[in-house]
């Protein structure tokens, strides 16, 4: 994965709310009134419900199959935060030998790797290597084709 498969996030993203799906109004007043009703005309912004901080976000295109067994599939759009410190069980992107990839930072005997969920590749010793975190992985928008 090149460094030119990174878009930074836009500093102030512009409100862009789409609507929550309509629910219909009821015909009658018989029984209990819906809690759907408290939803009607609400929106939903995916940059205030994904991005926590602008400045430190940045999106990412997936390639490869390493993170499928974790959702994380080829052409997936990752949400990463620079700000957020690593800890044992986040999502990284990191810069591995001056390649960046997608891996679960994990301890193994007190040791810091990089693991895969697929079994085909082994876990990267992140201590024995030129090894840098880029961010943590807060969110994967998955599209479906359609």
């Amino acid at each position: 994965m090149s460094h030119s498969a990174l878009i930074p996030a836009h500093p102030e993203p512009p409100a862009l709310p789409l609507p929550f799906p309509l629910t219909l109004t009821r015909g009658g007043l018989s029984g209990f009134p819906s809690p759907a009703q408290d939803y009607e005309g609400r929106t939903l912004d995916l940059n205030e419900r994904l991005v926590k901080r602008a400045s430190s976000t940045f999106f990412m295109t997936v390639t490869g199959d390493s993170m499928e067994a974790l959702g994380i599939h080829a052409g997936d759009l990752l949400v990463v935060d620079s700000a957020i410190e690593p800890r044992p069980g986040h999502i990284l992107v990191a810069s591995v030998e001056g390649e960046l990839v997608v891996k679960r930072y994990e301890l193994l005997g007190n040791r810091p790797y990089l693991t895969s969920s697929n079994p085909n590749y082994r876990p990267i010793p992140a201590a024995d290597l030129e090894c840098q975190a880029w961010g943590v992985v807060r969110a994967v928008v998955h599209e479906y084709p359609v």
